[in-house]
């Protein structure tokens, strides 16, 4: 569920989702009042809209560490990955460390590509990636990446 700061910026379009919903103006408050649970519920339904809407325009996200970089690409009905590992000395967590180990220590990394179907929806393994520290990566390091494969 969104808090109540990630709310605040999107609130008039919370106040249009709560009148398609029925809810205007003083029937929200009076919910809140009456049965906080039932309002709570809306704004759940909300969050769980608008984070789809998120992750549906979400097409790469990386995770790195010190001895591993992983590119996630996303598309309709599978997951591609790049996954560069360093068994020696360098750093793959940033993108001078990266381009360092591509470089100078070639030997001394393991580079793969795979590919393989969503085991559950699009979006909820996404939203898993994000929980598991995953961030946002671009088309264009993706590409960088196929090009050294």
């Amino acid at each position: 569920m969104l808090t109540h700061d990630e709310l605040v910026p999107l609130e008039n379009d919370l106040k249009a989702f709560l009148i398609v919903n029925g809810v205007e103006g003083d029937t929200w408050a009076k919910l809140n009042q009456e049965n906080p649970q039932k309002a709570e519920e809306l704004v759940a339904l909300f969050s769980d809209l608008v984070l789809q809407k998120v992750y549906e325009k979400i097409k790469f996200l990386e995770h790195r560490s010190e001895k591993s970089c992983l590119v996630f690409k996303f598309s309709e009905n599978e997951i591609e990955l790049i996954s560069i590992s360093n068994k020696g000395l360098g750093n793959l967590s940033t993108p001078e460390g990266i381009h360092d180990c591509f470089v100078n220590r070639t030997n001394d990394l393991i580079v793969f590509k795979t590919t393989k179907k969503y085991s559950e929806t699009r979006e909820l393994e996404i939203h898993k990636m994000l929980e598991q520290g995953c961030v946002l990566s671009s088309e264009a390091f993706w590409i960088s990446l196929e090009k050294v494969l």
